[in-house]
């Protein structure tokens, strides 16, 4: 099967990696410096439990999707109205869009955008480019795909890649659960700058972190969405499990670059805002990101 990747930074690269890594088809459509070095060397695949250059496919143009029964959606929050646009006239007409976004209205803000069947994914990943076409993984790595026509052809093509995948009739509720951690992690390490395990260490940091989750939750209740499994256990695991993981926020701000904030914590509190919820610890997270934001 062919498949492209629109927005091949970490979480692309890695899924990406792992299809042609069982002998999927693969372009990674992504920013020239990794595009240069995956056309020269290959990605580098560097994963827990193995490590290799994988040959495969690379472009820095959007019509590279041209030809795709899968399409692996990556990029920004920020960017998915955009990125349709560009990538809408190239899309086949039977192509499945995955979105592998944070937050948990991509797949609705996509299909507004698209003819093409999108399917929403929620990913448990930690990675990171380590360099120009080297992909790191620090732990994790499974989805959880929306019901669609193709979803089980997709999970199969997954499973059979190495990664853990299911379909899922709440994924609104793991999207929010997944929304959920970024937005009790993302923006402290970003405004720390520390990874989690050292993180969760720091005086007070527990305290508000709970009240995020509670706010979290409290908005999602008042959404209608039911939020699966314990949620501060989960957030309680991922430092444990992620020990030297730092959010993607964080290395967005590290980078200069405009972080999803406002699709995390501020998403929180807009939607806290239009129900009458107060959601004042992700107020203060998301306005001290803004603040780091500006300053460039």
């Amino acid at each position: 099967m062919k498949i492209a990747v629109m927005g091949a930074g970490a979480v692309g690269c890695y899924y990406g990696g792992m299809l042609a890594r069982a002998g999927h088809s693969v372009v990674l459509i992504g920013r020239p410096q990794h595009v240069d070095a995956i056309r020269r060397d290959g990605l580098l695949l560097d994963t827990q439990s193995f490590k290799a250059h994988v040959p495969i496919e690379a472009s820095t143009e959007v019509s590279a999707v041209q030809g795709a029964q899968l399409v692996l959606f990556c990029v920004k929050s920020t960017d998915t109205e955009d990125a349709a646009a560009q990538m809408g006239p190239h899309l086949m007409p039977d192509a499945l869009v995955l979105t592998l976004q944070n937050g948990v209205d991509n797949a609705e803000r996509l299909q507004d955008a698209l003819r093409q069947q999108v399917a929403a994914t929620v990913v448990y990943v930690a990675t990171e480019m380590a360099g120009p076409g080297h992909v790191r993984h620090h732990g994790r790595g499974e989805l959880v795909i929306a019901p669609s026509p193709r979803s089980d052809e997709a999970a199969r093509l997954f499973i059979e890649a190495g990664v853990p995948t299911q379909i899922s009739d709440n994924v609104a509720g793991a999207l929010w659960a997944k929304l959920i951690l970024n937005c009790a992690y993302n923006a402290l390490s970003a405004i720390s700058q520390l990874p989690y395990g050292r993180l969760v260490q720091g005086v007070g940091v527990d305290a508000v972190m709970r009240d995020v989750v509670q706010e979290c939750l409290a908005v999602a209740e008042a959404s209608g969405v039911t939020v699966p499994g314990d949620s501060w256990a989960a957030v309680d695991r991922i430092a444990q499990s992620m020990p030297t993981q730092f959010s993607s926020t964080a290395q967005d701000l590290a980078r200069g670059k405009r972080s999803e904030i406002d699709h995390l914590n501020g998403y929180v509190l807009r939607k806290g805002e239009a129900l009458g919820i107060a959601t004042p610890a992700n107020r203060v997270l998301h306005t001290l990101v803004k603040l780091l934001e500006a300053r460039g």
